[in-house]
């Protein structure tokens, strides 16, 4: 080991419940799913009881697993979605899907929770994810006043604006 590396480790997770999207009849990693489609977090039995106070948010910070994506096996660098004129950057830098550790992270708008179903808008998932985690969003030490992005994040948002309309 060089550098502070440690031996490599697996860890056990176990999914809280799977994302359901009523704007999707068959799930397709390549498919695009629109984030701000109303979107059922549909939470299994036994975690219920910890959903409780979860309605008094209105936001959440979701993790799920993207399990139907390629995991990266080797550092690289590419053009973000792989447009042109965009700089070379790593994965790091990237919300890609294709990561070491298929982990999503999205803070979607509660809307409304209905027994062990919450529904939510702005969530970047595909249907059928294991949700791994859930909670709730608290400005105070999740909003960062001070935060900056890349230019060419800026301009790929820009981009995504006005090929979604």
């Amino acid at each position: 080991m060089t550098g502070g590396e440690r031996p490599s480790r697996w860890f056990r997770v176990q999914p809280i419940g799977y994302v359901r999207r009523p704007d999707a009849s068959e799930p397709a990693p390549e498919a695009f799913y629109d984030p701000w489609a109303e979107t059922a977090l549909e939470i299994l039995p036994r975690w219920e009881d910890a959903l409780a106070g979860v309605e008094e948010y209105s936001h959440l910070f979701v993790i799920v697993w993207l399990d139907r994506a390629q995991r990266a096996r080797k550092p690289r660098r590419q053009m973000p979605e792989g447009r042109a004129g965009l700089p070379e950057v790593g994965l790091f830098a990237t919300r890609t899907p294709r990561r070491p550790n298929p982990l999503g992270v999205s803070a979607p708008r509660l809307l409304r929770r209905t027994g062990r179903t919450l529904w939510v808008s702005g969530i970047d998932a595909w249907p059928g994810s294991p949700i791994l985690d859930i909670k709730g969003y608290a400005p105070r030490d999740d909003l960062r006043q001070d935060a900056t992005v890349p230019e060419w994040l800026e301009t790929l948002w820009a981009a995504h604006d006005a090929e979604r309309g």
